[in-house]
């Protein structure tokens, strides 16, 4: 709770802030944020739950795709449990557990949210190697390899999210019936903090790793069309559907951080500047609902794309989905052996090498990732 003295310092210090409105400051906005924000806790949460239960008690050879998973299903399902906090405060339009929990709440969600891009884009490098290089996959993505990567990309994050842990404090605010309340709030006192944190957010946690997801992908086409690729397992496509449901629901958020800060390049009394600063801020509470959206997302993904192991192995569904049966490996181990060498991967692409490793016919050798 904020006493007397804390209230007032935080009043007085928002004078200057040139961000005097907040994400609840917009009737309509905010209602509609907590609407989205709860189907999204209802669906999001068991859903992430069950996929992390799915892998550890189901599976005991995890592959690379499915560790890569397992993390996101955490950040995702840990980032899940929080929204009852922000649909508490979106519902009340006022802040209540305090400065500590402010700034601790949204590093967090900004933690999840580069976790998130970085494990989806760790997937698309992983499906590269692969496909382009599939003789060094076993050398280049050993155990202790993914593992100090994960950890690496963990330590990265904290460390990319800590702008939205220093910009960010609770503060006295009114409404145009002069109602007072605390709204957890950026408290950026000079225009190039607002150009930096948004900008930052927006390059590192959406443009670059586009890049590199778009990138690898034109790659592994271009490569595909050389080879005479068969297609036996739904990995691919379901890497493919995540990528885009993250662009899809985290596109938003990013347009609304780029007008943010399209308006701190126009003087304070400019009108494009006022106009471009009341879209952001009556857009903020949606867009950042939103965003959520794309954790709750993935467990829907994964249910469409295991539906038809859903009557045969029940609450085992999801593990069949990441593994794939033995039943199926045994199969494409028999019509391998058919007259051809026969090497092995932990993948799901299929592809044919030659004995020197180059692409060709002569050998078959079945990738799965």
């Amino acid at each position: 709770m904020i006493n007397v003295n804390q209230s007032l310092l935080i009043s007085n210090s928002s004078i200057t802030n040139p961000e005097d409105d907040s994400v609840v400051s917009n009737d309509f906005s905010t209602v509609l944020g907590a609407l989205i924000l709860s189907l999204v806790f209802l669906l999001g949460f068991p859903g992430n739950v069950f996929i992390v239960w799915s892998i550890l008690a189901r599976i005991r050879r995890r592959s690379v795709t499915t560790l890569l998973i397992l993390n996101l299903a955490c950040a995702d399902g840990f980032l899940m449990a929080l929204t009852i906090f922000f649909i508490i405060y979106l519902a009340k339009q006022t802040w209540s557990f305090g400065n500590i929990m402010c700034k601790g709440l949204f590093y967090l969600c900004n933690t999840n949210m580069y976790a998130s891009i970085f494990l989806i884009t760790l997937m698309s490098l992983h499906r590269l190697v692969a496909v382009v290089f599939p003789q060094k996959l076993s050398v280049w993505v050993t155990r202790k390899i993914v593992s100090r990567v994960i950890i690496g990309m963990w330590v990265l994050v904290m460390l990319f999210a800590l702008p939205s842990l220093i910009f960010r404090d609770v503060r006295i605010d009114s409404d145009e019936k002069n109602r007072i309340r605390h709204v957890c709030a950026p408290n950026h006192t000079v225009a190039r903090h607002v150009r930096f944190q948004y900008a930052f957010e927006t390059v590192a946690g959406f443009f670059l790793p586009y890049v590199i997801i778009i990138t690898s992908y034109v790659i592994i086409l271009r490569r595909l069309r050389k080879t005479k690729f068969r297609r036996k397992v739904r990995s691919e496509n379901l890497i493919l559907a995540i990528v885009v449901m993250f662009g899809i629901f985290w596109l938003p958020y990013h347009v609304i951080n780029m007008i943010q800060v399209a308006a701190e390049w126009y003087p304070d009394d400019s009108p494009t500047r006022h106009t471009l600063d009341h879209i952001a801020k009556s857009s903020r509470a949606v867009t950042s609902a939103l965003a959520f959206i794309s954790s709750c997302a993935n467990p829907v993904l994964y249910t469409f794309a295991g539906k038809s192991y859903i009557k045969k192995n029940g609450f085992a569904f999801m593990a069949k989905l990441f593994e794939g049966t033995a039943q199926e490996q045994t199969g494409n181990k028999k019509s391998r052996n058919k007259g051809k060498e026969d090497c092995t991967i932990n993948t799901d692409v299929s592809i044919h090498l030659t004995q020197n490793g180059t692409v060709g016919q002569n050998t078959s050798c079945n990738v799965n990732i």
